[in-house]
């Protein structure tokens, strides 16, 4: 069965976008740009033999959409061990609040985001109990 197996962050601001998402989950960065010949910096997400997927951050083609306007592009999740820390540590870099914390009964935490490009993606808590 076909699998995604990496991802794209396109920013209007590239290196803010690199700071965000390194300081907000300490992803691994590493400078591809001299393989594409634009800005393409690469994110090591985890380690290797571990569940998950690598991407890159790359130079939006024109101007960041506003919040609140339509998704452009796939909305990405990421996992996390604390919803609340972590939504914290995502305003502190700048990000805002696109649609709040909520249960999905019995399974987890779910909230959205948009990054400093006006990118949504969002955060996962597992948690048998949330209500």
């Amino acid at each position: 069965m076909p699998r995604v197996v990496h991802f794209e962050i396109h920013a209007a601001d590239v290196d803010r976008a690199v700071a965000f998402y390194r300081d907000v989950f300490g992803w691994k960065v590493e400078d591809w740009s001299s393989f594409t010949g634009s800005p393409y910096f690469g994110l090591v997400t985890g380690e290797e033999g571990e569940p998950g997927i690598n991407g890159a951050i790359m130079q939006r083609q024109g101007e960041n959409m506003p919040v609140g306007g339509p998704i452009a592009g796939a909305v990405l999740t990421v996992q996390v061990e604390d919803f609340d820390a972590t939504a914290a540590g995502i305003e502190r870099a700048g990000g805002s609040v696109a649609l709040p914390k909520h249960a999905l009964a019995k399974m987890a935490w779910q909230g959205y985001f948009h990054d400093t490009e006006n990118n949504v993606f969002g955060i996962h808590q597992p948690d048998p109990e949330a209500e």
